[in-house]
């Protein structure tokens, strides 16, 4: 189990939703892969994952006034807990 896979929650309007729903998103490591983010999770929350969706999103151009640039994308696990579990993690 290594820590440093998750990298932070992602807070949106999307994702709190989600949370409702028993669903969180993080954002991980790029070269995790499924099973080391569902080993981290259970490891580190003590929950039981019953699904995991990995997702990479695309860098996007940004500007900024006169100068541009990009917004990097980045890897993103969805994970599924187990029925009546919770993790506490999304803000109030």
């Amino acid at each position: 189990m290594d820590k440093t896979i998750i990298k932070h929650p992602v807070i949106s309007e999307k994702s709190t939703m989600l949370s409702e729903m028993g669903k969180y998103i993080f954002a991980v490591k790029e070269g995790a892969t499924a099973p080391e983010v569902r080993k981290t999770i259970e490891g580190l929350y003590k929950v039981k994952v019953v699904k995991l969706n990995m997702i990479n999103t695309k860098d996007k151009p940004k500007t900024w006034g006169r100068l541009t640039g990009v917004k990097h994308g980045y890897r993103k696990a969805i994970v599924t807990l187990k029925e009546g579990q919770k993790l506490d993690v999304m803000p109030k």
